[in-house]
């Protein structure tokens, strides 16, 4: 082997290992550049519920309609089910959900209302029949039959629509209006989008 050989080996090893440095510098700064990517981006969850019929999508701060549409309903039926034996529980439930703005007035209400139950001895059923849309405000309407009944009185059904709106926080659902009335849905515009329950 001659000293010629010898050097010209050694230059291309030393032009190899300035490229292969090149590579490697760029290599790192792509992946910090994907970290940081990766750390800053919403990640979107698919979830197959076996409430829903097909797949929903729910983000930190957002959630598909039939996400909301569901929540809805289990709110009106969560507050249009309540008897004296069962009515501790709605608060429990039902606090977790509340919008900061809301809880307060929300539980006070509550408290009241289920004091006259328990003393009253009273029961409500809620029997949904169509949960309904206004896209202008966003809200949804459980529209359903309302039943009250005593150990001293008949039965009385009237309709009764609870109208919600339900926003995502943190992948977790949260009631930031709550209204309930009797009758059919009070929407901005004269028609609300929907779909009635089987």
């Amino acid at each position: 082997m001659n000293l010629h050989d010898l050097l010209a080996t050694w230059d291309g090893t030393h032009r190899e290992n300035r490229f292969n440095r090149v590579v490697i510098l760029l290599l790192v700064v792509v992946n910090i550049a994907l970290a940081v990517t990766v750390n800053q981006t919403d990640r979107t969850v698919v979830l197959v519920p076996p409430v829903l019929d097909g797949q929903v999508t729910l983000a930190r701060n957002a959630a598909s309609q039939e996400v909301k549409d569901a929540w809805a309903l289990f709110v009106a039926e969560l507050l249009g089910n309540v008897t004296p034996l069962n009515a501790e529980v709605l608060t429990k439930a039902l606090d977790p959900l509340l919008a900061p703005a809301l809880r307060q007035d929300v539980l006070h209400v509550l408290d009241s209302q289920i004091g006259e139950i328990k003393r009253e001895k009273i029961s409500l059923s809620f029997q949904p029949r169509s949960v309904s849309r206004d896209a202008g405000t966003d809200t949804l309407y459980v529209t359903g039959n309302h039943i009250t009944s005593g150990p001293a009185a008949q039965p009385v059904a009237i309709e009764r629509t609870y109208a919600i709106r339900i926003g995502f926080h943190s992948y977790r659902p949260v009631i930031t209006y709550l209204d309930v009335y009797p009758g059919p849905p009070r929407t901005s515009d004269s028609k609300p989008t929907g779909t009635p329950l089987p």
